[in-house]
């Protein structure tokens, strides 16, 4: 044995001395993988890193699962995910329930860390400023650090603040929450920054600009005016924010709000003197009614015009088939073969005025004999009720409706046998097709989903584009800090240019009964963009509002005399119909509003790893 193993041994040194003059295979770089030097060192490899920064987008808001259904917008038709362990406020540190899947503690931080890397590194960049790609990747960087920063502190509150990457061997990697004002005066530093820097440098579809820096500076500063921000005002709305030993990581203790609006206002006006932005805002008086129908559609689609109001945009093409192609399958009705996973409720619907711009009422009977006649034009490029025309049906399923119309409700139609029966919507949880698919509430989304019959919902993509950031955001932003600073004809006049466009008449309020037209206008413009969940938060309102159970419609069609359907379509001059409002099925979701729900707790894995941070208040 031991001679063999000299043998073995000799073997194994003369192999390793002849590699070991291989210069070739020692020097052997893997293929894979390229070093940081190397990144720093190339213009096109420097972009690439800062360019997979903006990962951390996802999909957007175009996940399956949306922010809205945790909202008085919308429910989560599908059981589990956790949507309701928020919607009825049983998030904790151990299951903090399901939020959008990018935007967590550890993913944010990692998008950060990659921002500071790139700031490090393009300090003295070791390649030249060929038209201006230092100054832009720089600027797009700080960008990417502010955004999510941005998007921690409106969801946690003040976070710890990290502007460098950490090296090996550092003694403590630990950092409390920084408050408030320092992390608002952090972020707002950044983007005025990345402003100078990103000033006339090409727009890249899809990235950072200017415009986008500008619009993000503006939603911060209006949050960081806003009631849950100014802890005076918090703590004699919850009992919770007042009993929290640490309130000035939620918001500021002392200081000047009128000086906090202001500086609000003076930043979406920014935006909205920049120009060639937005779309159809300088009209005298309402659009007709399809036109406003066509130009809400267009603004959501991103097209004809509506590109005009993306300042940053997540971006999908069908060549690379992701999550956000799929809006149509994602929310689209089972009869059409699609998910219906976050369906409209009733309040929202209820939430969209008469087209004279009165309040829609049940108490009306007029409007309780036909609710969706007669409203807001964005109502109507925003759901899909019962009776709206929709897309052709599959060929299977096109002989139970050749016409393309939303069946959500229950119908009388004549047999074979000349006998009533009922026929179920094909729309609904009783329908022949994917019942297990079908919508809780009575609506669908319309928002977002591509109309065209090409675009078949279950196998193919769409390209339409999520808005991160929006014109109609900032214009929004100016009126409600205009608002709070006692400026409301200026408020009316913006807000009337957005109601206008809307195909809806001025508004004429003052004081607080204008702020809350504005706060209904915002919901109903905003609908499904992520803006709801932080809007009640911020206003706190979220008790009367998020704390509502969710609602759908009970529809019933009954046959006039004499007439005789064997197939059924919509059609007022053959059916009676009649509607009721119904509260979701406590066993479905059954929604509870507390005052811990005006932040989400840190998790507690992230309070084991640092034991500097402090939980939130009421966990």
């Amino acid at each position: 044995m031991l001679k063999i193993k000299h043998i073995v041994l000799s073997t194994i040194t003369a192999s390793l001395l002849m590699v070991g003059c291989n210069d070739n295979f020692v020097n052997t770089r893997p293929l894979d993988q390229v070093s940081e030097a190397a990144v720093w060192s190339d213009a096109a490899l420097a972009e690439a890193f800062v360019l997979e920064i903006y990962a951390g987008f996802g999909n957007g808001g175009f996940d399956e699962q949306m922010l809205a259904s945790l909202t008085d917008e919308a429910i989560f038709t599908h059981p589990g995910r956790g949507i309701t362990t928020i919607t009825e406020a049983r998030s904790n540190p151990a299951d903090i329930g399901w939020v959008n899947g990018t935007l967590n503690w550890p993913n944010m931080y990692t998008r950060i860390r990659a921002a500071n890397l790139a700031l490090k590194n393009l300090e003295k960049p070791q390649f030249a400023n060929t038209n201006g790609i230092v100054d832009r990747l720089r600027g797009e960087a700080l960008f990417l650090r502010a955004y999510y920063y941005q998007q921690l502190i409106r969801y946690y509150g003040g976070v710890p603040l990290i502007d460098r990457p950490f090296e090996l061997g550092e003694a403590d990697y630990n950092s409390p929450r920084n408050t408030w004002e320092e992390c608002v005066n952090f972020i707002v530093k950044d983007l005025d920054e990345a402003a100078k820097l990103l000033d006339g440098k090409s727009v890249v579809r899809g990235r950072s600009s200017r415009a986008a820096a500008l619009a993000l500076k503006s939603r911060v500063l209006l949050y960081a005016a806003s009631d849950l921000h100014d802890i005076p005002t918090a703590k004699a709305k919850s009992a919770t924010i007042s009993a929290f030993s640490k309130p000035e990581v939620l918001g500021y203790l002392t200081g000047n709000r009128i000086e906090r609006w202001t500086k609000a206002r003076d930043a979406a006006k920014a935006v909205l003197d920049l120009p060639n932005l937005g779309n159809q805002l300088n009209l005298s008086a309402p659009l007709p009614r399809e036109e406003a129908i066509q130009t809400y559609i267009n603004n959501s689609m991103a097209r004809s015009g509506g590109e005009r109001e993306i300042l940053l945009g997540r971006y999908f093409i069908n060549a690379k088939q992701e999550g956000g192609g799929r809006q149509g399958l994602f929310n689209g009705p089972n009869g059409y073969n699609n998910w219906a996973g976050n369906t409209p409720v009733q309040l929202l619907i209820d939430d969209y005025e008469m087209m004279d711009g009165s309040r829609f009422s049940w108490s009306k009977p007029e409007q309780a004999a036909n609710p969706y006649a007669n409203r807001d034009p964005r109502f109507y490029a925003s759901v899909l009720y019962d009776g709206a025309q929709w897309k052709p049906r599959s060929a299977a399923n096109q002989p139970r409706d050749p016409l393309g119309q939303i069946q959500t409700g229950r119908y009388e139609v004549v047999n074979a046998s000349g006998a009533k029966a009922t026929h179920f919507g094909l729309d609904t949880r009783n329908s022949p097709i994917e019942d297990w698919n079908g919508s809780y509430t009575g609506y669908y989304f319309r928002k977002f989903i591509d109309a065209n019959p090409a675009i078949v919902d279950q196998n193919t993509w769409q390209e339409v584009p999520y808005p991160m950031l929006r014109f109609t955001e900032a214009l929004l932003n100016y009126v409600e800090a205009s608002i709070e600073l006692g400026q409301d004809g200026e408020a009316r006049t913006w807000l009337n240019k957005l109601r206008f466009r809307s195909g809806m008449p001025a508004v004429t309020e003052s004081g607080d009964a204008l702020r809350q037209r504005y706060r209904n206008e915002r919901r109903i413009e905003m609908a499904y963009e992520e803006q709801r969940f932080h809007d009640t938060r911020r206003w706190m309102i979220a008790p009367e509002t998020l704390g509502r159970k969710a609602n759908g419609i009970s529809i019933v069609g009954t046959l006039k005399p004499g007439k005789t359907l064997s197939v059924y379509r919509y059609d007022p001059t053959s059916y009676d119909y009649s509607y009721r409002v119904v509260e979701i099925d406590p066993g479905k979701e059954n929604r509870l509003w507390l005052d811990k729900m005006y932040y989400l707790p840190i998790h507690r894995d992230e309070m084991n790893r640092n034991n500097k941070l402090v939980q939130n208040p009421g966990y």
